[in-house]
């Protein structure tokens, strides 16, 4: 068994029985966001929260030990993404990354932002020419030190 078996069996549980991010996070009692990158194995659950998610998908004990391991993050399969949707971040990032990063040393200095003390929301946003995906993110600004 390994974190990744244990990712899958979610996912597996949540195409045959019709559950939703949503529905999983309300029961958590945290944003969909996070118990969605917990659940996909970005995200350490402590033991209430991992009970909670077993139950919901219906996993064993040896998978609820599992999504209570810390995870190796930011783990894609390929350097580049080939999933369009994530692709299309990845895209994001080389034509805009250059300017958050100047925007951010401009109005906060030379550092970073943080995601670990990070958070995100993301809605749907309805428009006219047709819907919108609307993403807020916010990490807690990390000055680099001098030594």
């Amino acid at each position: 068994m390994s974190r990744l078996e244990v990712t899958e069996k979610i996912i597996t549980a949540k195409v045959t029985r019709g559950l939703k991010w949503a529905d999983v996070a309300a029961k958590v009692g945290l944003s969909k966001e996070w118990v969605t990158a917990a659940c996909l194995g970005q995200m350490t659950l402590d033991a209430r929260q991992a009970g909670i998610v077993a139950d919901y998908f219906g996993l064993s004990e040896e998978d609820q030990r599992w999504l209570m391991a810390v995870p190796y993050k930011g783990s894609l399969p390929t350097q580049v993404p080939t999933d369009p949707l994530i692709y299309r971040f990845y895209e994001l990032i080389s034509v805009y990354g250059t300017t958050f990063k100047e925007l951010i040393h401009e109005e906060f200095g030379d550092g970073i932002m943080s995601a670990i003390d990070f958070k995100m929301d993301l809605v749907r946003e309805p428009h006219d020419a047709g819907d919108r995906v609307n993403i807020q993110m916010s990490g807690k600004f990390l000055a680099y030190k001098t030594y």
